[in-house]
């Protein structure tokens, strides 16, 4: 399996009439799309139109019920190891531990992805978080939880960035940092989905947008 600094060869997302349901809702109906090295594509809809469940199962949290979802030239549903080992997800909540500190998040984080703990001084100061890395996060605003999410998903130096609404919470300074961070990523050669509620904040940065309406993609543009 490449690492995840190796440029991805091909397509870096790939999804083939993938249905996903629960219980007897059809929340995914068949979606096909595609999403290339170094690009950046807003994926839009209404709530429960399928956008996260989308994400999810290219992040290997959930299973489709049918068609071919893949990351890279790795199927979801046969090697979601080597497909986490290429994906950085930001789901919509942060997912921290809150009796931690921020640095001790990302040091867990860190054991756990098998990463240098050298990188971590560098990532709160690149999400503006050095001040505070030894307060526990359960008094962090919203916005600084979800600038450590990004620290601790930019551990892993993904090829392949998944974000659930990534400017949730975000000031403007908050924004600025998460558009920076994916014109870095794309710029070298990573792909990113990006779940979005408006298109305002990423406005410059997509490439192209893809919206879903019941479970089906039902527009694309630029």
């Amino acid at each position: 399996m490449p690492s995840s600094e190796t440029p991805l060869q091909g397509l870096a997302i790939e999804a083939d009439g993938v249905t996903r349901r629960f219980g007897a809702s059809w929340v995914l109906r068949g979606v096909t799309l595609r999403v290339k090295p170094g690009e950046i594509v807003g994926l839009l809809g209404a709530n429960g139109s399928g956008k996260s469940t989308l994400l999810r199962i290219f992040a290997t949290l959930l299973r489709a019920n049918g068609g071919v979802a893949k990351v890279g030239d790795v199927d979801v549903s046969d090697d979601a190891d080597g497909v986490r080992r290429q994906v950085g997800f930001l789901a919509h909540s942060a997912g921290l531990y809150d009796d931690l500190t921020a640095r001790e998040n990302l040091s867990f984080a860190a054991m756990m992805l098998g990463r240098p703990a050298a990188d971590l001084e560098a990532l709160l100061a690149r999400v503006g978080l050095t001040a505070v890395a030894d307060r526990r996060v359960r008094g962090f605003s919203a916005g600084m939880q979800r600038r450590l999410a990004l620290a601790r998903l930019l551990l892993s130096a993904p090829r392949v960035l998944l974000l659930d609404e990534p400017y949730s919470n975000l000031d403007a300074d908050g924004i600025a940092l998460m558009n920076t961070t994916l014109s870095e990523a794309v710029a070298k050669g990573a792909a990113a989905l990006v779940v979005l509620h408006e298109t305002a904040p990423a406005r410059g940065l997509l490439h192209r947008t893809v919206t879903i309406a019941d479970g089906r993609i039902a527009a694309q543009g630029h």
